[in-house]
């Protein structure tokens, strides 16, 4: 018989996304989190799974709202008889020990929360072994105790938990805190990790699933889920990523050489217009430009904007050539005139860090662009 589940984590429900600063994407971005949980119920009906593993971090904080905690509870209830399985991460540890006990008493039948390290039955010969985080950083390997732990021959035994395996941590911790060999050593068929927000294969039986809804550009990827088909304890499992996000995360690399048409491949980078409402981008410049070719590709991007949910330029990695004729564009004497030159030669002085080097040429770029803008 085989046992098909999707494996997820990291859906950081309620997060505010607080760096963003249009409220109205922020209520869209916080609304996509919350409606991941019907797109991880269609895949997993779409694809013959019974059960949804969530590896940690359900929730963004130990105290999210009423409204937060009853509405996801709502959608998961709503979507049985397909079975919910809920680990405590580090972001909802344990030791938030309320919503804990608002859960079970919330919980509707289709809800397992796996809040002890003790094996527990998912059906006939399927054993979950789960490792809840106790507190926001552990500091000790949670899953050790699955090695020893008794179950009857030819089980299926699966392993979730939440936390940093082989440097990968979402808290940039850099604690090996996760044995890597653990789903060797514990005899596991598969384990199921959360933390780290990119699907990662750690080893043929280990593997991160990645968020199901991105929520920065770290990652770079379509938020996905891993469907998992397994036979029996020693074979493989067969393990598929289904794609759940509503939107898109992209970082697009934008090189630039001395004397190009900044905003001439713009619009070749760019996603198409249907996907871009969805699409939340930010352009990498590199390489050279003009202080004119700097002006043009920012006013490009700025123009193409309102297509976006978010579209933003990076040009910290972007050189500056800046020539006497770009000076006098600025103006050709007076106080315009020294302040350009001063930030000039600031950004060229190599005797200064990197960070001023960055401030003087932006603001340089800047006083060139209003100075085009004053001209028009």
């Amino acid at each position: 018989m085989t046992f098909r589940f999707l494996h997820s984590s990291d859906l950081h429900l309620g997060k505010r996304f607080g760096s963003i600063a249009d409220e109205g994407l922020r209520e869209r971005l916080r609304d996509a989190r919350h409606t991941a949980l019907g797109r991880l119920a269609d895949r997993a009906r779409a694809q013959g799974a019974g059960t949804i593993l969530l590896a940690g971090d359900t929730f963004d904080t130990e105290t999210p709202s009423p409204a937060i905690r009853r509405q996801a509870l709502a959608e998961m209830g709503h979507q049985a008889p397909l079975t919910w399985v809920i680990l405590p991460g580090n972001h909802d540890s344990l030791q938030a020990s309320q919503l804990w006990s608002a859960l079970r008493a919330e919980a509707p039948p289709n809800v397992v929360l796996a809040t002890e390290p003790a094996p527990l039955e998912l059906m006939p010969g399927v054993v979950l072994l789960p490792a809840p985080c106790t507190t926001r950083r552990p500091g000790r390997d949670l899953t050790e105790w699955m090695d020893a732990a008794p179950t009857p021959e030819g089980t299926l035994r699966l392993g979730l938990a939440h936390g940093a395996i082989r440097d990968f941590s979402e808290d940039g911790v850099g604690l090996d805190v996760l044995a890597p060999d653990r789903a060797a050593r514990a005899g596991l068929a598969y384990l199921a990790l959360g933390d780290w927000h990119g699907a990662v294969e750690v080893d043929a039986r280990t593997r991160y699933s990645g968020t199901p809804e991105p929520d920065r550009f770290k990652h770079d990827r379509p938020g996905s889920a891993l469907l998992v088909s397994l036979d029996t304890p020693a074979a493989p499992p067969e393990v598929t990523p289904v794609e759940t996000a509503h939107f898109a995360w992209r970082e697009l690399p934008l090189h630039l050489l001395s004397g190009d048409d900044t905003a001439a491949g713009l619009p070749g980078l760019l996603p198409p217009g249907p996907a871009r409402r969805q699409t939340l981008a930010r352009v990498l410049a590199s390489g050279r430009a003009s202080l004119a070719g700097r002006t043009a590709l920012a006013a490009a991007i700025d123009h193409a904007a309102p297509e976006f949910a978010l579209l933003e330029l990076d040009d910290s990695g972007l050189a500056t050539d800046v020539e006497a004729g770009d000076l006098d564009l600025i103006d050709r004497a007076g106080a315009l005139r020294e302040a350009a030159e001063a930030l000039s030669a600031e950004s060229l002085d190599e005797t200064r860090p990197a960070t001023e080097r960055a401030i003087a040429r932006a603001a340089l770029a800047r006083l060139f662009a209003l100075s085009q803008q004053a001209g028009a």
